[in-house]
């Protein structure tokens, strides 16, 4: 498949020529798949926070090439703002900044900057506010009335409003209860489907990336550790130990009940599977698992 967007031998180097200078990512090379949807983990410092800075312009590369649609994002820096249109980047807890009087004018925000009719800007606005769900009555109220996971919803409508053709995001669903993570996943494939869009998810969740990535970047110490699909990489668990991250918690479970002589396969990493598998092995023993 074709890279949307890529790292070329990236290095990126906080206060440089100072005292605290320090190497977050070096010499990274990667390539995110035009629509798909990647996973990104890694233990905390790993520099997965500076990789999609970088990605959306956010931060420039001290060495090195970040590429979308085969161009250097940097070829002309007073461009830079279309970039960030493009790429678009919600990161952890974004309804810390919302700021806006009404939750219409902050999802409204990055499509007025963007030049767009105030026809479009309204259209906009009103089809990502019902593709994160938030009904029609809140458009006028402030966001900061609102719940928490309301707010979060706006948050990602003021992103999804401008039409991305690259989604990242850092830890969306970081602090809601299931219900809300459901809800956020759920808006993010439906985005993913619909725009054709190139996601990337940013999770300490084993879980949501066996669940929802279809590949998946592991980094440790400022670099890249490997790149596959998740049942690739959930083979792994011992090279995921060493950079700090596990398996989902049900193949802990399935390779445990090997082990205890299950019989079952341990390439399993959600809970359908697991569920699956277990009716397969009662199905051909003619009984419950021991």
């Amino acid at each position: 498949m074709t890279a949307k967007i890529e790292v070329k031998n990236v290095s990126y180097i906080y206060s440089p020529n100072t005292p605290f200078q320090k190497e977050a990512i070096s010499q990274v090379n990667c390539a995110f798949e035009a629509g798909v949807i990647t996973g990104l983990i890694g233990h905390t410092g790993s520099g997965k926070s500076t990789l999609v800075q970088l990605l959306n312009g956010l931060l420039k590369p001290s060495t090195g090439e970040v590429l979308l649609d085969g161009v250097n994002i940097w070829a002309e820096p007073k461009k830079i703002k279309n970039v960030r249109f493009r790429v678009g980047l919600v990161f952890q807890y974004p309804e810390y900044q919302l700021f806006e009087e009404t939750v219409f004018d902050d999802i409204a925000y990055a499509p007025k900057n963007m030049g767009l009719s105030a026809e479009e800007i309204s259209e906009r606005v009103h089809a990502s506010a019902r593709m994160v769900g938030l009904r029609e009555e809140l458009m006028q109220k402030s966001p900061f009335d609102l719940s928490g996971g309301q707010k979060r919803r706006v948050a990602i409508a003021g992103i999804l409003a401008m039409e991305p053709e690259v989604l990242i995001l850092d830890e969306p669903a970081a602090g809601l209860d299931p219900i809300g993570r459901k809800m956020i996943f759920e808006t993010i494939l439906q985005y993913q489907a619909q725009k054709k869009a190139t996601v990337i998810i940013v999770s300490h969740s084993m879980e949501d990336m066996a669940e929802y990535a279809q590949q998946i970047v592991v980094m440790k110490g400022s670099h890249i550790l490997m790149q596959d699909t998740p049942k690739a990489i959930f083979k792994k668990a011992e090279l995921l130990t060493e950079a700090g991250l596990d398996v989902p918690q049900i193949t802990r479970m399935m390779m445990r009940l090997q082990a205890l002589g299950g019989g079952n396969r341990t390439d399993i990493f959600t809970v359908q599977a697991a569920r699956d598998e277990l009716l397969r092995l009662m199905g051909k023993e003619g009984g419950p698992v021991a």
